[in-house]
C-alpha cells in the first residue's frame, strides 16, 4: 500500500513503524507546551491545485526549497530538500532564479541571501518562521560577551566558531573577530581549525562556542578528546556570563547557553525506555541532542546522516531516531522494510518550521505572480559582507 500525494507516491510505513510514537503530554518540557501528537490538518484541496499552478506559472523564475523538518504538504512543492547550508549553496547554484522561495525558517533565509546574487530576490513564506536557538543569541549579548573575555584577558587567544543556526548579525560578529562558521556535520573540523590559530588541542587558546551549547560540548569532549572539566557554559542573562575570571581563563571551550527547542526535548530515559522495549534497537541522535543522550546513543549524526543511515540499513533492522518528528515520519514512509520509532516519549515538531504551510506557500507564489514581491529577508551589506568571510573561511576547511 502506499500514499499517494499530487506530486509523488511514498509508501506507507511497515506496520510496526511508528509503533512507540508517543501520545502523551509534556508541560514540563523546555518549551513548556502541549503536544496534541498530530500532523496539522490536510490542506484543503483546492489549495493544493493552487499551489501546483502558481508553481507551473512561475516556472524557473521561481527556485523552492524546503528543509527536511517541513510539512510533508510543502516539501511536495520543494525542487530541493536539504540541510540548512545544503539548500543555502543549492540557491546560490542557481543564479539564473528571480526568486528564492526558502521554506525554512529565518536564519537560513538570511543565510541564502547572503550567498545568491543581488539580482535575486528571497523570500520566506512566513515571517514569524524564527529559530528558537537562533534566537538565544541576540549580538548585543555576544559584543557583551566579547567584552567579558576582553576584561579576562583571553579576548586575544579566543576564537569565535558559531553554528550554522544563527542569526546574520552573529555570523558577521564571527567573522570580524577572525573566526568560522560551521554545521553539525563539519563541527569537528572547524574546532580543530579554532585550535590551531590558538596554539592547538594541547596548548591553553580558547573556542567560544555560539550558539548550541550540546552540539559544542559533543563535538570537543567525543570528537577532539576535551573533557567535559575543560567546557563552561557562558550565561548571557548573568553578569559575567554566571562564571569567575578564573573559570574563564582554565576554560578551553566557552559554550554559549543556548540549545535546540526539539533536541534538546530527548532524555536518557528516552534511550533506556527504547532499549527495554525494542529488542536489539539501534539509537541514533543528532549531535543537537544532550551530552548524557549522545552517550548512550548508538550513532549520532546530522540530519543528511541519519537518512543516509536508514538508506543503508539492513531489512527488518529497528532504529530509534532522536530528531524533528516531520523528519522522522517521512524516514519511515521511505523504508516500509525497517521499523522506525521515534524517541521521544511525546510528540512535539519543530512549532517555528511547520508556521510554513501551505497556505502561507500559495501566498506567496500567488502574489509573486502578481508583481508584489512578499516577505523579502535581505541582510544589511556590511553585516553580509562579514558574514560571508566567516562562512567562505568555513569553505576553505579540509572537506569543503
Amino acid at each position: 500500500m502506499s500514499v499517494t500525494t499530487d506530486r509523488r507516491t511514498f509508501p506507507e510505513p511497515a506496520p510496526s513503524a511508528l509503533l512507540l510514537l508517543g501520545r502523551g503530554i509534556d508541560l514540563a518540557s523546555e518549551r513548556g507546551v502541549e503536544c496534541v501528537g498530530d500532523l496539522p490538518a490536510a490542506s484543503d484541496p483546492d489549495l493544493v491545485e493552487r499551489a501546483r499552478a502558481a508553481r507551473a506559472a512561475l516556472g524557473t523564475r521561481a527556485f523552492v526549497l524546503g528543509h527536511h523538518y517541513q510539512r510533508d504538504e510543502v516539501i511536495d512543492f520543494a525542487d530541493v530538500t536539504g540541510d540548512s547550508f545544503k539548500l543555502a549553496r543549492e540557491a546560490a547554484a542557481r543564479p539564473d532564479a528571480e526568486f528564492i522561495i526558502f521554506c525554512g525558517v529565518h536564519f537560513m533565509a538570511e543565510s541564502a541571501d547572503i550567498l545568491t546574487s543581488e539580482h535575486q530576490k528571497v523570500i520566506l513564506p512566513d515571517l514569524a518562521a524564527g529559530c528558537s536557538m537562533a534566537d538565544m543569541a541576540a549580538i548585543d549579548q555576544v559584543e557583551d560577551a566579547w567584552d567579558v573575555l576582553a576584561d579576562a584577558g583571553i579576548a586575544d587567544d579566543t576564537i569565535p566558531v558559531t553554528y550554522m543556526n544563527s542569526t546574520a548579525a552573529i555570523k558577521a560578529f564571527t567573522g570580524r573577530h577572525g573566526g568560522t562558521i560551521c554545521t553539525s556535520s563539519n563541527a569537528h573540523v572547524a574546532l580543530r581549525w579554532a585550535f590551531d590559530q590558538v596554539g592547538g588541542i594541547e596548548g591553553t587558546g580558547k573556542v567560544l562556542f555560539m550558539p548550541d551549547q550540546h552540539l559544542g560540548r559533543n563535538t570537543a569532549v567525543l570528537q577532539l578528546g576535551l573533557s567535559l572539566d575543560d567546557c563552561v557554559v557562558f550565561d548571557p542573562r548573568k553578569p559575567g556570563g554566571g562564571l569567575t575570571t578564573e573559570q574563564l581563563r582554565d576554560a578551553r571551550m566557552i559554550l554559549w547557553r543556548g540549545h535546540c527547542s526539539v533536541h534538546g526535548r530527548f532524555s536518557e530515559r528516552n534511550v533506556t525506555d527504547i532499549r527495554a522495549a525494542v529488542p536489539d534497537v539501534t539509537v541514533l541522535v543528532h549531535p543537537e541532542c544532550k551530552h548524557e543522550v549522545v552517550t548512550a546513543a548508538d550513532m549520532v549524526g546530522s540530519t543528511e546522516y541519519i537518512i543516509k543511515a536508514l538508506d543503508a540499513a539492513e531489512p527488518g533492522s529497528s532504529w530509534a531516531i532522536g530528531t524533528e518528528l516531520n523528519l522522522v515520519r517521512r524516514i519511515a514512509a521511505a523504508h516500509p522494510d525497517k521499523n522506525v520509532h521515534y524517541l521521544d516519549s511525546t510528540v512535539c515538531f519543530c512549532s517555528t518550521m511547520n508556521r510554513i504551510d501551505l497556505p502561507h506557500l500559495v501566498w506567496a507564489m500567488e502574489s509573486l505572480l502578481a508583481g508584489r514581491t512578499v516577505n523579502q529577508i535581505v541582510v544589511d551589506a556590511d553585516v553580509a559582507h562579514w558574514a560571508r568571510v566567516a562562512l567562505d573561511q568555513m569553505l576553505a576547511l579540509p572537506g569543503y
